[in-house]
């Protein structure tokens, strides 16, 4: 197999977990694999550099010197590699063979990176490459940098354009677990994750694998996360499927919006779950939920509305602190889904105001990580997709 292997910085944050990340390398060439590493700075290294520049500097003397971790990192391990008796060479920005190549805006040079990337690919038969993570190199031959998990996306990005059959993600946690282990008892190892759930997790504080480097994931390329006390690049940890994509899709069936209001909902503990247990009595299918300070709104299927009203109103009758529940349809949903969606800024403007423009009332607007719902009535559904379409065509 052709493998990008991905070491952060706790993975390489002594010389003794060093010495460990060379001996999972070398073990995995000697049973005959193409490795290429990607290393990150040594511990905390790039945030130590960064709390002392303490004084006014440009963004390329930034950059200059928070390269200094990386750029240690991968001589460490050549070094460590080359007692092993395995031939390796480091990359960094200056050398003339550096792969990773940013625009005049800061973007990466997709064809460019792409070509110097396989063009080490083709060299590394019994050569394992070792590539600073996190740093990049504009045509001008200046320092830039990805940003914060900015050696994840090195590392994806690599083992896209380099044909790998696999990245692994070399961290400090075993793959992706059901919980914090370090608050809830008992968490456990995830074997398998798609691509869409880490990305939700990872843009709501999970520090697993960063969500920029997701988006060079595709179905050919298999990702994985394993820990760095594991010592086996090849098996293990947690298994990345599948590939984002992004699309504006509009529901094909209306949708009835039934909203429950009561005195202070935001500060009753259980309301929406016995909101939701009363729809549940009749296997009825939640689309979505809202909630306001006093009310809390269910979008269901139009069909089941007058059943789902009942069941609604059931609960309001016997709860003092419910005081109504109504409804409303015929609704029609269009979702916009995109994993690059949160750093988009004014994505939200960009949505709404095209249909304010047009005259289209937005009945409502619900958010997640990576994805926007915007609900309209179901006579302007036709006019409010085409809208969002020709918007978001233009990106």
């Amino acid at each position: 197999m052709r493998v990008v292997a991905k070491f952060g910085g706790t993975s390489l944050g002594s010389g003794d977990r060093i010495e460990r990340a060379a001996d999972s390398v070398a073990n995995a060439v000697e049973a005959g694999h193409e490795i290429a590493v990607v290393a990150s700075a040594m511990g905390s290294t790039t945030d130590d550099l960064l709390d002392d520049i303490t004084f006014e500097t440009d963004d390329a003397d930034r950059a200059e010197i928070v390269s200094m971790g990386e750029r240690t990192s991968v001589r460490m391990l050549k070094a460590a590699l080359s007692v092993r008796d395995i031939d390796a060479v480091f990359f960094e920005p200056g050398h003339p063979d550096w792969p990773v190549i940013t625009d005049e805006f800061g973007e990466v040079d997709v064809a460019e990176t792409k070509r110097r990337a396989q063009a080490i690919a083709e060299r590394m038969d019994g050569v394992v490459p070792i590539i600073t993570g996190f740093l990049a190199e504009d045509h001008e031959g200046n320092v830039t940098t990805l940003g914060r998990g900015g050696s994840d996306t090195t590392a994806v990005m690599l083992g896209n354009y380099m044909d790998a059959d696999e990245v692994v993600i070399v961290t400090d946690v075993e793959g992706v677990m059901t919980g914090d282990p370090r608050v809830v008892e008992g968490a456990r190892n995830v074997g398998q994750i798609t691509v869409d759930e880490l990305r939700n997790l990872s843009f709501r504080g999970a520090e697993v694998v960063a969500p920029s480097a997701l988006s060079y994931k595709d179905d050919d390329l298999a990702v994985r996360v394993v820990h760095y006390q594991h010592g086996d690049l090849l098996r293990g940890g947690t298994s990345i499927e599948g590939e984002f994509e992004s699309l504006i899709d509009m529901r094909e069936k209306p949708l009835a919006c039934l909203t429950v209001a009561g005195r202070a909902i935001r500060n009753r503990s259980g309301i929406l779950s016995q909101l939701a247990n009363a729809l549940r009595k009749e296997e009825i299918n939640i689309d979505a939920v809202a909630s306001g300070m006093d009310s809390v709104t269910f979008y269901v299927d139009v069909d089941i509305a007058e059943t789902a009203e009942a069941l609604l109103h059931e609960a309001v009758v016997t709860d003092e602190a419910l005081s109504s529940v109504t409804v409303a349809d015929p609704i029609a949903v269009i979702r916009v889904t995109g994993g690059e969606l949160p750093n988009q800024s004014g994505v939200i403007q960009d949505i709404i105001a095209p249909l304010a423009d047009a005259g289209i009332n937005i009945i409502d607007l619900i958010t997640s990580a990576t994805s926007v719902a915007v609900f309209v009535d179901w006579d302007d559904r036709e006019d409010a997709l085409e809208i969002v379409q020709a918007e978001f065509d233009q990106e």
